[in-house]
């Protein structure tokens, strides 16, 4: 992949490639034993700046609203988020490279067994606050409530502590919760499939977000996405097809 000067000043002004990560997500970036950022989305930053020359900085948040937010503000060159035209607004996105299952967990005594028995006006959904979840179900659901906790990981113990209905996320994220907390469970299937891409500042402009497009083609066809999920064990993310097929 060549590029141009022009390319590389859009996507690097300031020397270095600053990627927002979202610590939040813990399919795309978590946290590893000495407390570093470790994900597919840290291993794709500092492909990509690699490539370019550059150093790579992370601009971390706990949330994908935080996350949006600082690439949105030119504060970051890079993000890594879900497809929304919400977002869209001030980013430029490239195609997926990482499909994600998005899951609603309920108390065991719970009468909901099927995600289609949820949207109704006596349910209270517990989402995190501006993440694709929120984004898509504030769109989906036409009657049940939807209660916003403050990050994706903080989804399970607000949901417990006000006594809502149903909580939604990350169904990786989720699963988790069930072991931490009795007596949760989750209902069968998914309600949505998350594209999780890369995305930069409109402002940066078309030509350095067609480098990145590219960058994402080739680190999927390459097997280096599905080489990043196996290696930091993430189950239930899948590699999303190319573009086009």
């Amino acid at each position: 992949m060549t590029f141009s000067a022009a390319v590389k000043s859009a996507l690097t002004p300031t020397g270095r490639l600053r990627a927002s990560i979202n610590l939040g997500n813990p399919i795309l970036a978590n946290r590893d034993a000495a407390g570093l950022p470790v994900g597919v989305s840290i291993d794709l930053a500092r492909e990509l700046a690699r490539r370019l020359g550059v150093e790579s900085e992370l601009v971390v948040s706990d949330s994908a609203g935080k996350s949006v937010e600082i690439v949105t503000a030119d504060q970051a060159d890079i993000g890594f988020f879900a497809i929304d035209p919400v977002r869209g607004q001030g980013i430029l996105f490239t195609a997926a490279y990482v499909l994600i299952e998005g899951s609603y967990l309920v108390r065991e005594a719970s009468p909901l067994q099927r995600n289609e028995e949820v949207d109704t006006a006596a349910h209270r959904v517990t989402v995190g606050k501006g993440s694709a979840y929120d984004l898509y179900l504030t769109l989906a659901l036409k009657a049940a409530q939807i209660v916003r906790a403050m990050t994706s990981p903080s989804v399970v113990d607000t949901f417990l502590a006000n006594g809502d209905d149903v909580a939604a996320g990350v169904k990786q994220q989720l699963e988790s919760d069930i072991k931490r907390l009795p007596g949760l469970r989750l209902l069968p299937g998914r309600f949505m499939v998350i594209e999780q891409a890369m995305g930069v500042p409109k402002a940066r402009g078309v030509a350095a977000q067609a480098y990145v497009a590219a960058f994402v083609e080739e680190m999927k066809a390459s097997g280096f996405v599905a080489e990043s999920l196996a290696r930091h064990r993430i189950e239930g993310a899948a590699v999303s097809p190319a573009t086009g097929h």
